[in-house]
């Protein structure tokens, strides 16, 4: 990647607790500001765990059979939990840009890259945070995003379905979103393996660091 300011790229071996990798992101991110380390990428794959961002109504906690975590990321619950694949952004928008809606709306368009290159068409829509597609004609929530900037620094980042047991879902109103269901790669019968999601995300993520270079777009 041509990119003046080289990002470090990882990819978590086998699973780790939601609440080591938010201690690991967290001193990482508070390193990345104080100009002692690089920003990075960091993609992960948590066991089950709901967690809930600074917006979560304890009402859409419905059935807490996952250990629940609460966070300090945007937004109400989601789960995490095997087969879903995780990124964590540690970047420095100092560098790239002190606009945190142009960040989120051009994560956003990354995302929406990389599932294209799986054959899933994804979307915005409109007053509903996160990424969406149709599943038999309906939409469907594919992938959560919430972020934290800190000092201009990005914490946390998104969460995409690729395999995961839809059904842990019932246990929260998924980002507080009750009138549509959840899908993934799998149940769309795209490819739902770690490594061609992480493929397609490296491969997109050059049009996404453009889109922040570029500044400002419309996200309607």
């Amino acid at each position: 990647m041509d990119d003046p300011n080289p990002i470090e790229w990882r990819v978590e071996p086998g699973r780790i607790g939601y609440e080591d990798a938010l201690a690991i992101m967290e001193a990482r991110a508070a390193a990345v500001s104080a100009g002692e380390a690089s920003e990075l990428v960091w993609l992960v794959e948590h066991p089950p765990v709901y967690t809930g961002g600074t917006s979560a109504d304890p009402a859409e906690l419905l059935d807490p059979r996952f250990p629940v975590v609460k966070t300090g990321r945007g937004g109400r619950f989601t789960y995490h939990g095997p087969g879903q694949r995780v990124g964590y952004l540690m970047l420095d928008l100092n560098v790239r840009g002190r606009d945190i809606r142009h960040f989120i709306c051009s994560l956003e368009g990354w995302l929406i890259d990389a599932l294209g290159a799986l054959g899933i068409t994804a979307f915005r829509a409109p007053g509903r945070i996160g990424i969406w597609t149709r599943d038999g004609g309906e939409e469907a929530k594919i992938g959560a995003i919430g972020v934290r900037v800190r000092r201009w620094v990005t914490l946390h980042g998104f969460a995409v379905n690729l395999a995961p047991d839809l059904g842990h879902f019932a246990g929260i109103v998924p980002c507080g979103i009750a009138e549509y269901p959840v899908t993934s790669a799998q149940a769309l019968g795209r490819a739902s393996d770690f490594a061609s999601f992480d493929a397609a995300l490296n491969d997109a993520f050059p049009a996404f660091l453009e889109r922040l270079r570029r500044g400002a777009e419309n996200c309607a």
